[in-house]
């Protein structure tokens, strides 16, 4: 048992000391990918570009109805843009697959004589009108490493209809290409350089350049923006190859308003919705999740003809088709600080706590093994050197009442206390008794002596 103890405290020790070293080594690695339980729903509002609250009416539509009208005109609206982004087949453990639905919705819109509306929304499977407040909605499938968040080209589409009753979904669907960048969430341990980040909207990769340091909620953050170049819309094709609803448009010259020397009010002029954007996004840098996102986006119809041969007025046209600021909503934001916080806690407790604890813990197993076993040794030999080894030496004086622990008791008995002597056990021995010496012997009584003798012959 002496034994047995320390060699299992040491067992225990070693085993936990070696958790504390392999722990950081693989199982934190294993932390660092994308989670196959990513939900994230973001709402972002627009505001006003200076991002003061209180505009109702922060941003501006191209009035869909006006297409049957006499004139183009636009909308004063507010609106809300909702994301939600989950992970789908196929997904292991090497990739991920994130499909993002996202809808702009119309909440509010004042006309130019001041009147104000709310949109009403069809039901799925109804015919939606130019009056509806669905303004856009589309889904997106991408598959992303998940150790870089980067995207493997396994997945990459973009579903602009909804799947008719009995159809595919490859078949409302746009196939995206060189698709490398960053979108719904950052590769973990960002530094301050400059990121690939993919603006859906245009379909192409702008470089998001580092912006500075800010503490959002309690979590530090390293802001990040990115500059989407005009990218005309029309050359994006739908999934049946051709330029997507809305962003061609051919009407005359004085639905556009569009007058001038040379310019005829019946003459037909095609316009191409164009889009650009400045994207910001704050991203917590150990875990890659972006706790706060801000869009300004304008997109607006413009001559793609900007040549000496088509007359000034033309080249100069501009009409917004849409123009605002989407701003994360503050629950957006706390919800996604708090998921920030969680995976930052569980990267602590794998990389910096459990390790410590373990480590500590095995090293006070090892010593505790140690020592227990030295004192089982030192024990060991003392009782192989015999019970002299605690006798003080013969020249020095021991101390009063001092006794060894290997010292005999000794007691002087008096005549008195010895005991009577016991009856043999074994009933086979006679008991002896001690004969007295002759010269000690008192003289024999010889009275009962006779002699006798043989009487005389008559």
């Amino acid at each position: 048992m002496r034994r047995f103890v320390p060699a299992l405290l040491a067992f225990f020790g070693a085993a936990f000391v070696a958790a504390a070293i392999a722990i950081p080594l693989y199982l934190v690695p294993q932390l660092k990918v994308v989670p196959l339980d990513l939900d994230i729903t973001s709402d972002a509002e627009t505001v006003s570009p200076e991002g003061a609250a209180g505009d109702r009416f922060p941003a501006v539509i191209f009035d869909r109805c006006s297409v049957s009208e006499d004139r183009a005109r636009t909308l004063e609206a507010h609106l809300t843009q909702q994301r939600r982004s989950v992970i789908v087949e196929p997904s292991d453990s090497r990739q991920a697959t994130v499909q993002s639905a996202q809808t702009v919705r119309i909440d509010r819109i004042r006309d130019a004589d001041g009147q104000e509306t709310e949109p009403s929304f069809a039901a799925a499977g109804e015919t939606r009108t130019c009056s509806d407040g669905l303004l856009t909605a589309t889904i997106d499938r991408v598959s992303v490493n998940r150790k870089t968040s980067v995207p493997n080209g396994a997945v990459s589409s973009l579903q602009l209809e909804a799947v008719p009753e009995g159809g595919n979904v490859n078949d409302v669907s746009v196939p995206i290409d060189n698709r490398t960048g960053f979108q719904y969430k950052f590769g973990f341990d960002v530094q301050k350089r400059d990121y690939a980040y993919y603006d859906l909207n245009t379909r192409q990769d702008c470089a998001a350049k580092f912006q500075g340091e800010e503490t959002i909620d309690g979590v530090k953050t390293y802001h990040f923006a990115c500059d989407v170049p005009e990218t005309d819309l029309s050359n994006l094709p739908n999934a049946q190859g051709e330029a997507a609803l809305g962003t061609m448009l051919t009407m005359p010259a004085k639905w556009w308003g569009i007058t001038g020397r040379g310019i005829r009010p019946d003459d037909p002029i095609t316009m191409h919705r164009y889009a650009s954007a400045t994207r910001h996004v704050w991203v917590e840098p150990v875990t890659g999740t972006i706790v706060d996102g801000r869009e300004d986006q304008h997109q607006y119809f413009k001559s793609p003809d900007q040549s000496d041969a088509t007359p000034e007025p033309v080249r100069e046209f501009r009409m917004d088709a849409l123009k605002g600021t989407f701003q994360w909503t503050d629950e957006t934001v706390a919800n996604q600080s708090d998921k920030a916080k969680h995976y930052l806690n569980l990267l602590k407790v794998g990389g910096f706590w459990t390790p410590l604890i373990l480590g500590i813990v095995g090293a006070i197993l090892l010593i505790l093994a140690a020592l227990l076993f030295f004192r089982g040794r030192r024990d060991d030999t003392a009782m192989a050197e015999g019970p002299g080894t605690d006798v003080p030496p013969a020249d020095t004086a021991a101390p009063a009442g001092y006794r060894s622990a290997f010292e005999p008791r000794t007691t002087s008995l008096t005549k008195e206390d010895v005991p009577p002597a016991a009856p043999s056990a074994n009933p086979w021995e006679r008991p002896t008794e001690q004969i007295p010496r002759v010269e000690d012997q008192p003289p024999a009584d010889d009275s009962a002596t006779r002699t006798f003798r043989k009487p005389p012959t008559e």
